[in-house]
């Protein structure tokens, strides 16, 4: 009788990341006509808040997958 538990803490940690990418990019585009290297570093930073996002969205899919696989051999 396993219960399958989401990590909730990742995937709020994971939506605060996206959220920051999403402020990045906003930054990006208002710097692209004024200032080319701003935008390009907010464009860096949005991709690795993004990158950061996805990582632990993986992992908590990976832990809930296993779960379930486990709880279903039983």
């Amino acid at each position: 009788m396993t219960q399958q538990q989401v990590d909730v803490n990742s995937l709020k940690k994971a939506e605060a990341i996206a959220s920051l990418a999403k402020d990045c990019i906003t930054q990006a585009i208002e710097q692209s006509s004024a200032n080319q290297i701003l935008c390009e570093e907010a464009l860096k930073q949005a991709s690795n808040e993004i990158a950061q996002a996805q990582t632990l969205i993986s992992q908590v899919q990976s832990s809930f997958q296993a779960a379930q696989a486990t709880s279903s051999k039983g």
